[in-house]
């Protein structure tokens, strides 16, 4: 039976992912959003013809079913006007769990490496004969036709905790959205809720120490470089083409592989879908073969030449994201400078990882940071956080912004990599605007 639903706050990358899906499963599907400005999400949204609204001058049916991003604070005007009008309202976690349900689900969590690993599945699956997709990159996809879904589990507010998965990956687990948990004890005692409610095979990191304190009541099979893992990556080699690795499981050589990814978080994102595959009986043939032409989702590693300049754009934004990125920026292209520009996306974070971003930034030749660009805090709140606590801790960088890309006129023959998890688009565009001019003015 066809359902109406209203997402409010449908440009953000998990809300308007679930909105495809919804409207793939055959439901009528709007939304809501405060961001006029051209998102990446929107692609899905818009392929689909699915309206989207700025202001609440439109009428809603009485039947409507209500869900919004935690980035919307329940005083915000849309979500006001719902409730007057006694519409249903759904947590977005809630009823992504109802969705996933409907399938053999496949959920993959973590601090860091959900997406890639998500995708890395996804595309295999695709690849033998097809599946339905919840991936946090703004894409989605759901169909009755296929049986597995592959979901990416988010601990953010421990939206997670309302999934019942068939079986389930963990990746990592790492302090991160200390604004929603007690200590990396809280963070990890609802991640082992994950993965007690998964019902058939949980594919975790045994190299990581607490996803191995977890208490597990659900079959698990480790994985990582430790030796003490069920599967074991050796031979690992990082070239400027990409890495290359040998998988053994339970002290037998699986398989021996080459993947167009780069750093070792990478690899290890490609092992943990490697034997969630085979799981489901995929053959390690077919899995090679897919793995050749697997391209990562938006925003992770996208690489773009512009005239003289190398642009990489990437989704990290925390610490052991940006390092590790950076790090395989550097295995791609050894003999380049390579330059940051890295915005910001909460207060909290910024507050809680000061040293570590830091650290974490200082692998670039020369770093830029815009001011912090949040959409569910408020600055006041966070007296005294702002980008300047990074930039004094790095020599020689600098704050930038739109207004302000001629910084980077010195740095056109580098590798500029873009990151964040907000909206960087626009300080692309400008860059891109400002190799125009110069190499119009070299010819």
């Amino acid at each position: 039976m066809m359902m109406k639903y209203y997402c409010i706050g449908i440009k953000g990358t998990g809300m308007s992912t679930l909105a495809q899906i919804l409207y793939d499963l055959g439901n009528d599907v709007s939304g809501y959003d405060d961001a006029t400005g051209y998102k990446f999400t929107q692609v899905g949204l818009e392929e689909r013809g699915i309206p989207i609204y700025y202001d609440g001058e439109h009428t809603l049916d009485p039947d409507t079913i209500v869900t919004y991003s935690v980035a919307f604070h329940e005083d915000h005007e849309e979500i006001q006007r719902v409730k007057a009008l006694g519409l249903k309202v759904i947590k977005y976690n809630e009823l992504m769990g109802h969705v996933i349900e409907m399938f053999q689900s496949i959920g993959v969590s973590g601090t860091h490496g959900k997406t890639t690993t998500s995708s890395l599945i996804k595309h295999i699956l695709e690849e033998n004969g097809g599946c339905n997709y919840f991936i946090g990159a703004g894409d989605g996809y759901a169909s009755l036709d296929y049986d597995y879904f592959v979901v990416e589990s988010d601990e953010f507010n421990r939206h997670f905790t309302a999934y019942h998965p068939k079986y389930s990956i963990i990746t990592n687990i790492e302090e991160e959205h200390m604004e929603c948990y007690k200590d990396i004890d809280d963070i990890r005692n609802t991640f082992e809720i994950f993965a007690n409610q998964t019902e058939k095979l949980v594919v975790a990191n045994g190299d990581n120490a607490e996803v191995k304190k977890i208490n597990y009541q659900t079959d698990v099979l480790f994985y990582g470089f430790g030796f003490q893992n069920d599967a074991v990556i050796k031979n690992l080699k990082l070239l400027e083409e990409g890495s290359r690795f040998d998988l053994y499981i339970h002290e037998e050589l699986y398989g021996s592989f080459e993947v167009p990814l780069y750093g070792k978080h990478m690899v290890l994102d490609v092992c943990a879908a490697i034997l969630m595959c085979r799981e489901l009986g995929i053959s390690k043939e077919n899995i090679y073969e897919a793995l050749e032409s697997f391209k990562n989702a938006k925003r992770r590693f996208a690489i773009e030449k512009v005239g003289p300049t190398t642009i990489v754009d990437d989704y990290a934004h925390h610490p052991t994201e940006i390092k590790a990125t950076l790090e395989a920026v550097k295995q791609k292209y050894p003999n380049k400078r390579l330059v940051v520009v890295f915005k910001p996306n909460t207060y909290s974070r910024t507050k809680d990882f000061t040293e570590q971003f830091i650290d974490a930034l200082s692998v670039a030749d020369r770093v830029f940071l815009t001011e912090i660009d949040s959409n569910r805090e408020k600055q006041e709140d966070y007296p005294g956080v702002s980008s300047q606590l990074i930039l004094d801790g790095i020599e020689g960088s600098q704050l930038i912004s739109e207004d302000t890309i001629e910084l980077l006129s010195d740095e056109l023959t580098s590798v500029i990599c873009f990151m964040s998890c907000a909206y960087v688009d626009g300080l692309i565009q400008k860059l891109k605007e400002l190799i125009s001019r110069v190499v119009l003015i070299d010819e």
